[in-house]
């Protein structure tokens, strides 16, 4: 195992040709918000380069491109380093995802098809098949897929936009907290598939406010 944390084998290599430096700056962020690479892991870039089967050049663009959207800490001296959430950080990034859940679960209560809450039941579904194979990745991808499937629902593309813009941190902050909050997240997004079968607007809303103030509540009180 490399100092990096990965084992040998664990990245697949990067084909070539084609946009590398986004290639790797994709596989890069992927590894931080499924935490393979921790929250204050140093980050070497020769051994980044091996994992991936690329020069060192676009890791290092790679790499500045993280800094400046947040992921990543360059340090003078020192290197590049995962970067470690305040609480502070969490907590807005947690508040501005519930203000935009609770809007298009509402949104989906007035909308939704019978076609769309087949999807979400199914995806509810896989979600607690997974939790109960105690496979956090997939219960964690699946929790994501099934909030975009309510965004969709919702039918507002502004929202959805938004959404998207936190999703990748949502699911940073939720990969700790995954296998705590295990059966009854999944519980609570059958309490909201039902809201919005039955198309209660005040009901969504409120399911889905509580749902994902008790995933942030549950991420401060993680173990650390």
């Amino acid at each position: 195992m490399l100092s990096t944390g990965l084992p040998q084998g664990a990245v697949p290599r990067l084909e070539r040709p084609g946009p590398l430096r986004d290639r790797v700056y994709e596989a890069l962020l992927e590894l931080i918000i499924t935490r393979a690479l921790l929250p204050g892991q140093h980050l070497v870039e020769s051994e980044l380069a091996g994992h991936l089967g690329v020069s060192r050049q676009p890791v290092r663009e790679a790499l500045q491109r993280l800094n400046t959207e947040g992921w990543v800490d360059l340090r003078p001296a020192q290197g590049a380093f995962v970067h470690e959430p305040t609480e502070q950080e969490a907590d807005q990034l947690l508040t501005v995802r519930t203000l935009l859940e609770a809007e298009a679960a509402r949104l989906a209560a007035t909308s939704a098809d019978d076609a769309g809450i087949a999807a979400l039941e199914e995806l509810c579904a896989e979600g607690e098949r997974a939790v109960a194979a105690d496979d956090v990745d997939t219960a964690v991808a699946l929790n994501a897929r099934f909030h975009t499937k309510v965004m969709e629902l919702a039918g507002n593309t502004v929202l959805a936009e938004l959404a998207a813009q936190v999703e990748r941190r949502v699911r940073w902050y939720y990969t700790p907290v995954a296998r705590q909050r295990g059966h009854r997240s999944w519980e609570e997004h059958r309490e909201l598939i039902a809201a919005i079968a039955d198309h209660d607007e005040e009901r969504a809303t409120a399911v889905s406010r509580a749902h994902t103030e008790h995933t942030r509540k549950t991420y401060h009180e993680r173990e650390r």
